[in-house]
């Protein structure tokens, strides 16, 4: 392991730190991401050790990612997740296994049962005494919980600073009660450069039922009552926002990101999925990698456009699709020839594409020599992926805050091509025609051209940014160190109370 000049033959202080992802892999990969990150490195305060607190279900999968860091610096905790929750079918623990998303406040909500047993874990952690906790923001609980135990709270919500701040504008703007139609462009008179539609952000934000605006409400009264937030962005990316959300808003945001791995990752030699890339690089073909990630819910007439699009394009693709397959799909072992989009459309794509059903290393994918292309819903995981290693975007959005984002790339800083839908609303229906001009216009014209160079500027701003010196390192080192002098003030208090009582 590299220790980056730190002499290993002397006694080391230890920083310990608590991790608590949401139990959602678009919130728990980048947290993983982070682990490995802060095990991998050496604060000036000395080695860092984590503990990552998860669920029996969760734990194969998180256990199997951190499998190959160093165990006597990394302890996993299970706290039981409840099973009560109406609607939602037994041990189910994440999000993405839902029926469907409408369940996700319920869900989300009902994580507020492990409070005592989170609890009773921070009682008997073992080692040094943490210094802070990163927990997700959706766990808004876990706040009363560290601060009982004397550690500062910071939190993770998986977006950049960019959303938040457009958000956050929008809302003191009441931009929502205006007599706007939900997809007319309106300026905000925070950042004026920037013209958002209602429909940018999601109907459950806008107009909130009951149970999504409790979640709301105790969500952002605990973030706001935290000491600071953990952002997986960089300062190049986005400074004015992080600069305007730390001088007007906060808590304070430390841009400590990319946390994705930046070191070379392949696909397995045995992969099948491997071999077909391969061979589209000797053929000196383009590839199209199309994921729309694990949540997304796309109509079945939805995806026979998509699949006539890509056809019709001539691009070769990867496509990853969550669609649960039918019995046709289950048996094409990845041969796209074998799967129908439509009539007259199947026997035409063979050679051209493969579909894959399930999950695939996406990181190793984007990394491959012949992906050149990425059709994404814009959530922000994949987006750093892709930045980090040159691979130029297409944006189509689907939900949460994945218009804002889209937004971003493609009006602030360059990195992708819009999908136009039908009706031009952010969430409208995209025909074939629009699909096979986009990936045209990204894989084969000058725009693509354009927009890779710029996603290959910001590739290296980033790898610059996590090595030592630069601003997601010395970020680290700065949170780091303020957020041990909070510690300090709050055992001095905790001490206080004791005697008082």
């Amino acid at each position: 392991m590299n220790c980056e000049g730190v002499c290993m033959s002397q006694p080391l202080s230890q920083t310990h730190v608590l991790l608590f992802p949401f139990m959602s892999k678009g919130h728990t990969i980048p947290i993983l991401h982070l682990a490995r990150r802060l095990l991998l490195r050496h604060s000036a305060a000395g080695i860092i050790t984590v503990t990552l607190f998860t669920t029996p279900a969760n734990l194969p999968f998180v256990s199997s990612s951190l499998s190959d860091l160093p165990p006597d610096r990394i302890s996993l905790v299970t706290l039981p997740f409840p099973h009560d929750i109406p609607g939602v079918p037994p041990h189910v623990e994440s999000t993405d296994q839902l029926p469907t998303m409408s369940l996700f406040p319920e869900f989300a909500s009902a994580t507020f049962a492990m409070k005592p047993h989170f609890e009773r874990s921070l009682q008997s952690l073992a080692g040094p005494s943490p210094v802070f906790l990163v927990s997700d923001g959706f766990l808004w609980w876990t706040l009363e919980s560290a601060s009982r135990f004397g550690i500062p709270r910071l939190v993770f919500y998986g977006m950049n600073t960019y959303a938040m701040a457009v958000s956050r504008s929008v809302v003191e703007e009441e931009l929502f009660d205006g007599p706007a139609s939900d997809d007319e462009p309106v300026a905000l008179k925070e950042f004026p450069w920037i013209k958002v539609t209602k429909n940018d952000f999601d109907p459950n934000f806008r107009k909130p039922g009951k149970v999504y605006a409790d979640f709301f409400a105790n969500t952002v009264l605990a973030t706001n009552q935290s000491y600071g937030m953990v952002v997986n962005s960089y300062q190049e990316l986005e400074s004015v926002f992080l600069e305007k959300w730390n001088t007007k808003w906060g808590p304070k945001a430390w841009c400590v990101g990319p946390f994705c791995p930046l070191e070379p990752r392949e696909l397995s030699p045995e992969s099948g999925l491997r071999k077909w890339l391969d061979d589209k690089l000797t053929q000196g073909r383009r590839v199209l990698y199309v994921a729309f990630g694990s949540q997304a819910e796309l109509s079945d007439k939805q995806i026979k456009e998509i699949g006539i699009g890509l056809e019709n394009s001539g691009v070769s693709f990867l496509w990853v699709m969550q669609k649960k397959a039918t019995e046709e799909e289950e048996d094409c072992d990845g041969d796209c020839s074998k799967l129908d989009f439509g009539a007259g459309v199947k026997a035409k794509v063979k050679g051209q594409g493969v579909v894959v059903k399930g999950w695939v290393d996406q990181g190793a994918v984007l990394q491959h020599g012949s992906i050149q292309g990425f059709m994404s819903h814009c959530g922000w995981n994949s987006i750093l992926e892709s930045i980090c290693v040159g691979v130029p975007l297409l944006a189509w959005p689907m939900t949460a805050e994945q218009p804002l984002n889209a937004r971003m790339l493609t009006e602030e800083i360059g990195a992708a091509i819009k999908v136009e839908t039908e009706n031009g609303s952010v969430r409208g229906f995209v025909t074939c025609e629009v699909m096979e001009r986009a990936v045209r216009d990204l894989m084969e014209k000058e725009r693509g051209e354009a927009v890779g160079k710029r996603v290959a500027e910001l590739r290296d701003m980033a790898r610059k940014a996590t090595e030592p010196g630069g601003s997601s390192w010395m970020a680290l080192e700065d949170l780091i160190a303020n957020v041990s002098l909070e510690k300090i003030k709050m055992a001095g208090k905790l001490s206080a109370n004791s005697d008082a009582n």
